[in-house]
């Protein structure tokens, strides 16, 4: 039985912790919409959507408002937008102007899917569709794409890592007098999930049923005050503990928003990603949890063994309150978006190589970095590699979201705004690595990978 005191618990969590049910997204199949002409292709793509998530803000607003939950963003994604334009010949770029449409008519914050699974190969519409990320990001506001180019069964597509070396360069070429904006709404991926609620990378895979809902909790500041509220020598069994009970309260706050939307809608319930994903406010921060643990700085020695406790624990204890635990689910250690670690950075305790580390045990990977605007791209395409490396060798998701910021150096500071909070750019290793990228081909899958 729920009593007064566990009442109050999440009321306090709500008002001083920032706790909140960062997306309720609304997963969408838009298979049934192909058709050879694009005009046509387009039309049914905005046609189904509107359709289909017609519902789909009001009803966020409804339970914020009946049980006092900040949801903080409604969000869409959709099939991989290069599946369904392969039946075309037209340029995908007019299915990214539909998808605009649809996102303000609906009054959705994002909506993602305008991406490409590369990684085995290309088909000549993965191609012509990566080829139009620049200008689909650069002139719209709502959509966000992905590329998949490597897995644990495949390998790393190395054709395809080099490509998004260019292409994030070019969106950020074309976005210069915004920072590169374009780039904080492309992910590249190793190992995507198909049922991920969180932007960036958000798409609704092949697997996935016509319709979902899928909710991405957060929560890091409550995470931190209960580590607060420990004795000074609590050991790490204790501090495990803590942050198991813990999640699994912002779990089951995620579980009953996702069930009650999912009836409201009529729409079958998804997954919780159950995923710590701090913001810009002061406390609701990831490195503040790990500096809790000991460290005097996010980014000293000892960093990447906290956030494997920290990742571990945020999963043991949200599995406990959802049957359907999905996306990425763990702690996710932007740099923009996370006050302490934008400190960590200012102060010189956090570095790009350590992030690689901390990578290996985090949910997802190198996110929101801000870099000079003068990095080659071979260098962007090796940080990706590196990542892609990570996940296909662990078996896990890895991602890597890189700014470019034109007229930047080293050092200074960047703000993009609102969720996406602002930072530091960071240095990258001076030494080339142009020849290792150019090779070509695939790395090939780890031994592991055999496993049928």
């Amino acid at each position: 039985m729920i009593n007064s005191r566990k009442i109050f618990e999440t009321i306090n969590m709500i008002s001083s912790e920032n706790l909140d049910i960062r997306t309720i997204t609304m997963g969408l199949s838009l298979r049934d919409c192909m058709h050879p002409d694009i005009d046509e292709l387009s039309h049914r793509v905005y046609d189904k959507v509107t359709r289909k998530a017609c519902d789909l803000v009001k009803t966020g607003q409804d339970i914020e408002r009946e049980y006092g939950i900040p949801i903080i963003n409604k969000r869409i994604s959709v099939t991989p937008v290069s599946l369904i334009a392969e039946s075309s010949r037209g340029s995908a770029v007019k299915i990214a102007r539909a998808l605009e449409k649809a996102a303000v008519e609906l009054g959705v914050d994002y909506i993602g899917g305008y991406s490409a699974l590369v990684h085995k190969g290309y088909t000549e519409g993965d191609r012509r569709l990566i080829e139009s990320i620049p200008q689909v990001l650069g002139e719209t506001s709502h959509v966000c794409a992905s590329v998949n180019v490597a897995s644990t069964k495949a390998g790393i597509n190395m054709d395809a890592v080099s490509h998004m070396g260019a292409i994030i360069k070019q969106a950020a070429r074309l976005t210069a007098k915004d920072n590169g904006i374009a780039c904080t709404k492309l992910v590249v991926f190793a190992n995507a999930p198909e049922d991920n609620p969180f932007m960036a990378g958000a798409f609704h895979g092949v697997g996935e049923p016509e319709c979902v809902i899928n909710v991405g909790v957060s929560g890091p500041g409550v995470v931190h005050s209960a580590l607060k509220k420990l004795e000074p020598g609590a050991d790490f069994s204790q501090i495990a503990e803590t942050i198991k009970k813990t999640a699994f309260k912002i779990t089951r706050m995620g579980q009953m928003v996702a069930a009650e939307a999912s009836k409201r809608l009529n729409v079958p319930f998804g997954v919780v990603d159950i995923s710590l994903a701090p913001t810009p406010s002061i406390g609701d921060s990831v490195a503040f949890i790990l500096e809790e643990m000991g460290l005097e700085k996010c980014g000293t020695h000892g960093t990447t063994a906290a956030l494997a406790l920290l990742n571990d624990a945020v999963k043991k204890g949200g599995v406990m309150a959802s049957s359907h635990v999905g996306g990425l689910s763990g702690a996710f250690i932007p740099v923009t978006e996370d006050a302490g670690m934008v400190e960590a950075v200012r102060c010189g305790a956090l570095s790009l190589d350590k992030l690689e580390a901390m990578t290996c045990v985090c949910s997802v990977g190198l996110d929101m970095i801000p870099v000079p605007g003068d990095t080659p791209e071979h260098t962007i395409a090796a940080i990706i590699a590196d990542e892609a490396a990570v996940g296909v060798t662990n078996n896990k998701t890895t991602a890597v979201r890189i700014i470019p910021v034109y007229g930047k150096k080293e050092g200074e500071t960047v703000s993009f705004g609102g969720l996406l909070g602002g930072g530091i750019i960071m240095p990258v290793n001076k030494f080339s690595s142009r020849v290792f990228v150019n090779r070509g081909g695939r790395i090939p899958a780890p031994v592991h990978s055999l496993r049928n």
